[in-house]
């Protein structure tokens, strides 16, 4: 493998760590539903049998047979197996969700009934029949949902309802993170030459995010500035982790040791720059696994901005794919003021998003600030040869959130 290269177009380097990443997608795996959530369809979703399967009461009342009045002759609650209505001018109390019994022809609405002194009911149907056919919902055999299908509550509810007890789901990657540079500080204020390592705080929280296991073993670093030291700390992440991020060291300077441990340890190269600013440079490699099966490496540049874009171009994609999701499409936004271009580069600029929906560039966002990062919701998208003016409506690429959280 060659370290040098020309630098890969943005959207190329998207679609390219995606698609290693879906190459690479482990086995799947059965999880009871309580375990499923946050997880991915390995397999689509079909009903195991019709839904409703019997014909189900909408309402509490009376299931009646012939003209009325109508003798009582049972009660019908939910779960139970009716006898049939066999006598014209008879019905059964019912309730809601309960089976409705063969031979009824109507449903009669308890509060549109009366009973006489007798206990004849009385009353009239609704022109709307009050009861679930079977197969209203769906008909056995078909797919109410396709592998790929992210699993949240409402997935969960329905997967009980047509009877599963467990999901096939795809396996949920592991990544680990090695911060370089013997310059990092990992508590206390930075100075004397020193800085604060902000990236194990923040990298690992948006690996999680993008649908990632990050267990605290598998965060390491500050990584001495040694060939030797960044081998053997990539050697232990990848016993522990599907991915690898490290942070630093993907230029060639004095002590930039990534590109010669990734030599050492037979890697490819899947992307080895990407025409971006910020975030330049960043790289993504293939790297053999203690047990024969692929592992990757995220080289995340030091600058903490820089990181997340990296992160955010190359790791998140690479996670879709590994999980068996789609490549998250870029939702477009309008900007509210100028965004300029970055030449033949494509510029991610932070930006925040008011209540409707458009989007600002932010302050202090240099590569090496988090103030901007902190008030941003994501990046506007300017992509190469192009700036933005207000009004213009562009590409959007959010940070990764949780289920729920709100940008």
């Amino acid at each position: 493998m060659t370290a040098e290269s020309l630098p890969v177009d943005w959207d190329k380097a998207r679609t390219l760590a995606y698609e290693a990443g879906r190459a690479a997608a482990g086995p799947a795996e059965k999880l009871p539903l309580s375990a499923a959530d946050g997880r991915t369809l390995a397999e689509p979703l079909v009903t195991l049998t019709d839904l409703p399967a019997f014909p189900t009461s909408s309402i509490d009342g009376w299931a009646v047979r012939g003209p009325g009045p109508w003798r009582p002759v049972g009660q019908v609650l939910a779960g139970g197996v009716p006898a049939p209505l066999t006598g014209a001018g008879t019905c059964v109390e019912i309730a809601t969700g309960a089976m409705v019994p063969a031979g009824a022809e109507a449903l009669i609405r308890v509060e549109a009934s009366t009973r006489d002194a007798d206990g004849l009911v009385s009353g009239a149907a609704r022109a709307e029949p009050e009861w679930r056919l079977p197969g209203d919902e769906a008909v056995r055999g078909e797919q109410l949902l396709p592998a790929g299908t992210p699993i949240d509550p409402a997935v969960l509810g329905m997967a009980a309802t047509c009877g599963y007890d467990t999901l096939s789901v795809r396996s949920e990657p592991r990544a680990a993170l090695l911060v370089f540079g013997d310059e990092l500080l990992t508590s206390g204020p930075p100075g004397d030459g020193r800085v604060r390592d902000s990236l194990s705080s923040l990298v690992p929280a948006w690996l999680r995010r993008s649908g990632a296991t990050v267990e605290p073993a598998a965060i390491q670093g500050p990584v001495r500035d040694t060939l030797e030291a960044h081998v053997a700390a990539i050697r232990s992440g990848l016993a522990l982790a599907d991915v690898v991020c490290t942070t630093g060291g993907t230029m060639h300077g004095p002590v930039d040791h990534l590109h010669p441990a990734l030599a050492e340890l037979g890697a490819e190269y899947i992307v080895n720059t990407v025409a971006v600013r910020p975030g330049f440079p960043m790289l993504l490699a293939r790297v053999p696994g203690p047990d024969g099966r692929p592992r990757f490496l995220a080289g995340l540049p030091g600058n903490p901005q820089s990181a997340v874009i990296a992160l955010v171009s190359l790791v998140a994609p690479l996670l879709a794919g590994l999980r068996g999701r789609e490549l998250p499409a870029l939702p477009p936004v309008e900007v509210t003021a100028p965004v300029p271009g970055r030449g033949d580069f494509t510029h991610l600029a932070l930006a925040g998003l008011d209540p409707a929906g458009r989007a600002t560039a932010v302050d202090h966002a240099g590569s090496s600030m988090l103030r901007g990062l902190a008030n941003s919701h994501g990046f506007v998208v300017v992509r190469p040869g192009t700036r933005a003016d207000a009004g213009d409506t562009v590409p959007f690429l959010p940070l990764p959130l949780y289920p729920g959280e709100r940008p």
